[in-house]
């Protein structure tokens, strides 16, 4: 594990630069389904190549909007649990656990899936 001072060096340390080149082909159907995967990542073809050729795990766009969103109506149920003084627990637990369980479905997804299954 590292301490505060290798933490701090590692952030700070320039990214590796991107020197070597490749060029290659494709088929159109095979550009074309790169090409949706660079609409739902947000992210360059460089990057998004570079990141399936080393297994690097690619985020969509919006299954992170979608996970903050649920971080933020968790957070406003537990407020309203805690202005109510738990007048409506039944409730707000409920649909805590329900959001609960859907973010965690949805980064479980994300782990074990690529972006075109998301």
């Amino acid at each position: 594990m590292l301490d505060r001072t290798e933490k701090k060096q590692a952030e700070h340390e320039k990214p590796t630069r991107l020197t070597r080149k490749i060029t290659f082909r494709l088929s159109e159907s095979e550009y074309a389904q790169i090409s949706d995967d660079l609409t739902v990542c947000g992210i360059t073809i460089s990057s998004l190549v570079r990141k399936r050729l080393l297994c690097v795990r690619v985020a969509s766009r919006a299954d992170l909007a979608v996970l903050s969103e649920l971080r933020r109506l968790g957070g406003l149920l537990k407020h309203i649990h805690n202005e109510t003084r738990g007048a409506y627990s039944s409730l707000t637990a409920q649909a805590i656990k329900d959001l609960s369980a859907y973010a965690r479905a949805l980064t479980e997804k994300r782990r074990t899936g690529s972006p075109e299954e998301n």
